[in-house]
């Protein structure tokens, strides 16, 4: 039997960037909540909600980012780098909430649309759509970090183009005077937020589910595995995700007879170099048990 629990990736998510881009939205927040008493609009309405949520996904990003960071412990011993996937779960929960809300508001004001002070709106779309912008450029470089900072970059990225529906929808009122316009920009604002919202809770579920990781195909892993010097076959194969930057993977590998111990220890190597270096996903931390063809599992059916 030989195993291998390489260190996974210790590298945290960028917190300075996310309690930078937090500051800045919950201002921003204070100030939208304002405008949309100040002025009856919808869509600043839906901004300013949408905005609540980026408070609090930011919040949750933070969080989730300085639980990642913590180191294994004998009870949790991958440490808490799920929380980055939780974290992206609950913001894209969030999001969807939103969402709905828009959509189903939006319609109805578009049969009962209400009168709106297009220069205040505008004042306030303007200021939000800089503060947006502003948190985009903080997030920029950590935003393929992982799932957390995808989430964390996807509401604030939603939450411009929001910013931008207000500023069009201002202008339309203010030189049409066509009041619809504000539930329209409600609903273009949902229909920008809802599809991204359901791929990013694909994602999270997937990472929750265990499911192998995207661009790893075990299919072709097995038989690159049984190309290798010795090897009969394999079973029990399985790969998952502790968190998006660290998949992992286990396998049963038969051999066709007793191995010396020189050899068992080249084999091994040769199994690890195998799913860290010939895959699109390399897998760093894996975990292989060699048994001879007469071990009473070498018919197992398990895949």
């Amino acid at each position: 039997m030989g195993a291998d629990h390489s260190n996974a990736s210790t590298a945290g998510t960028p917190r300075r960037r996310l309690i930078i881009a937090f500051i800045i939205t919950a201002t921003v927040f204070v100030t939208e909540v304002v405008g949309a008493i100040m002025t009856g609009s919808l869509a600043l309405l839906v901004d300013a909600a949408h905005m609540l949520t980026d408070v609090i996904g930011l919040a949750l990003a933070v969080t989730a980012a300085h639980l990642m960071n913590r180191q294994p412990s004998a009870r949790h011993t991958w440490g808490l780098r799920r929380a980055e996937v939780l974290g992206a779960l609950a913001q894209a929960a969030l999001l969807l909430g939103v969402g709905i809300f828009a959509l189903v508001e939006g319609v109805r004001r578009l049969f009962e649309p209400p009168e709106i002070a297009s220069g205040s709106l505008l004042f306030f779309g303007i200021v939000g759509l800089l503060a947006n912008i502003a948190s985009l450029v903080v997030l920029m470089g950590g935003r393929k970090s992982n799932l957390n900072m995808r989430a964390a970059f996807l509401e604030v990225a939603n939450d411009a183009l929001g910013s931008v529906g207000v500023i069009v929808s201002a202008i339309l009122i203010a030189t049409v005077g066509w009041y619809r316009a504000d539930a329209v920009a409600g609903i273009l604002i949902a229909v920008l937020i809802i599809p991204r919202t359901l791929l990013l809770l694909r994602a999270s579920g997937s990472v929750l589910l265990e499911s192998t990781p995207p661009g790893l195909d075990l299919d072709e892993v097995r038989r690159h595995l049984r190309e290798l010097p010795h090897v009969v076959d394999v079973h029990d194969l399985h790969a998952s995700q502790v968190s998006t930057d660290l998949p992992t993977l286990t396998a049963h590998v038969v051999v066709g007879n007793q191995l010396s111990q020189e050899d068992s220890a080249a084999l091994l190597r040769s199994l690890q170099e195998c799913v860290s270096e010939h895959f699109p996903v390399s897998v760093e931390h894996s975990t292989f048990q060699i048994e001879p063809r007469s071990h009473p599992d070498e018919h197992t059916t398990h895949r």
